[in-house]
């Protein structure tokens, strides 16, 4: 079966990451001399790089490169961050129509009222009574609403869409905090999509509701936040574990340098 290998295939998009640890024992396992000229191994992939080191200094100093299963769950926070900004830019889009829709109720009543008798014919062709249709009773309570209640309903809104945008910055950058505020805003907004669903039931009703559940438990489990799975001390643990440095340094196994030599471009 096909396994994707994420560490290579992101090698090949941005680059190879390599370090000269000033430990000489380390060092001499991360370096090969070949007839092009030196080479290092890549934090990410493991493979080796043609050049001289991105950088160098003490082997606990140098850069923790997201790889494995790291750069799979950077791949999906990174999924749920552009997610998040569409959302924050639409929520914005609604702000904005119904900030509109406060400063010219009555015109928009008038035109919807004289629109809607264009379809009156064909609704009573089929007996269907429009003016008790739970879509047109919905549009009409809207136009009773005082303009201070509307301007605070644009105002909530466009304090959703900058969370939901701070949440995808956040997101994008791997941030710890972004994690916490996605897992309780999401949470927090979860009865509410419940109860819309119990309402009127759609697929993108559905899909959302279900997105949402799996990222929070997903964020909550794999990130182990709020304590669960040892907390943030593990987290950080397996974060560092996670260097190909310290594995080597751990491990001490020496990979052939013929394994996969690539010339940096």
């Amino acid at each position: 079966m096909f396994k994707r290998d994420w560490d290579r295939r992101t090698c090949a998009k941005r680059g190879h990451t390599t370090y000269a640890p000033t430990e000489p024992e380390l060092a001499s396992r991360l370096h090969a001399s070949t007839a092009l000229g030196d080479a290092w191994r890549c934090l990410r992939c493991g493979d080796f790089a043609l050049g001289a080191p991105h950088g160098s200094g003490p082997a606990d100093e140098a850069p923790l490169v997201p790889r494995g299963k790291a750069l799979r769950d950077l791949f999906i926070l990174r999924f749920l961050a552009v997610e998040r900004v569409l959302r924050g830019l639409l929520i914005i889009v609604v702000a904005w129509a119904v900030w509109k829709f406060s400063n010219s109720q009555d015109a928009v009543h008038r035109v919807f009222d004289e629109n809607l008798t264009v379809f009156r014919p064909v609704t009573d062709h089929f007996h269907w009574d429009l003016e008790h249709a739970p879509i047109v009773e919905t549009i009409r309570k809207t136009f009773d609403f005082k303009k201070s209640t509307l301007l605070i309903v644009a105002g909530a809104l466009i304090a959703y869409a900058v969370i939901e945008i701070v949440e995808a910055v956040g997101l994008w950058l791997n941030k710890r905090w972004a994690e916490y505020l996605t897992v309780v805003a999401t949470a927090a907004f979860l009865p509410l999509e419940g109860y819309e669903l119990s309402h009127h039931v759609s697929a993108l009703k559905i899909c959302t509701l279900v997105l949402n559940i799996a990222a929070v438990l997903w964020i909550m489990l794999s990130k182990r936040l709020f304590g669960l799975r040892g907390g943030v001390v593990a987290f950080e643990a397996e974060r560092h574990s996670a260097s190909l440095l310290e594995v080597e340094q751990a491990a001490g196994t020496v990979p052939s340098p013929g394994q996969g030599a690539h010339a940096r471009a």
